[in-house]
């Protein structure tokens, strides 16, 4: 099973009525401009990243960041354009990406499919968000989870696992 992410938008999907079938207007100017305008969530559902990422987490992207080496990117899946995965970028290969998982059981890859051309780059992610699973409430299981819970994504977030 491919691993997919589901996408989420800052901006509302109606439009600024709320209602369905209204037309979004475009940003503003300045607001167009700002970083912060290409800022979303990504939810991560199944386990090709483990263990830098489980399913269930959720990622802060960025879009249109130039992806650096070891850098985890939001992509489409090159044989279905519809599905968007997460990988990690290895290295520049032949044109595009070559992106691998963190867990070296699940093959849906550039092992399977091949360098990744750069228009099917959506994302880099920044962040990771890990939700509370089981969580008992008490003082030191809360502040572990508290240190675990958000944790910057880069080149250096895991030991850089390139074959």
């Amino acid at each position: 099973m491919p691993e997919r992410a589901r996408e989420r938008s800052w901006r509302r999907p109606y439009g600024e009525s709320g209602q369905p079938g209204a037309r979004e207007r475009e940003p503003r100017e300045p607001y167009a401009r700002s970083p912060f305008a290409r800022i979303g969530l990504a939810e991560v559902y199944n386990p090709s990243m483990l263990p830098t990422l489980r399913p269930g987490d959720r990622l802060v992207v960025h879009y249109g960041t130039p992806v650096r080496t070891g850098d985890v990117v939001v992509l489409r899946h090159p044989f279905q354009h519809d599905l968007l995965i997460v990988k990690r970028a290895v290295g520049r290969r032949g044109g595009g990406w070559w992106v691998r998982g963190d867990n070296p059981e699940v093959r849906n890859d550039s092992r399977e499919f091949g360098a990744v051309p750069d228009e099917l780059v959506v994302a880099r992610a920044w962040l990771r968000l890990r939700p509370p699973r089981g969580l008992q409430f008490s003082p030191l299981p809360v502040l572990g989870w508290l240190l675990s819970a958000v944790r910057p994504l880069g080149p250096f977030s895991r030991r850089f696992r390139a074959r």
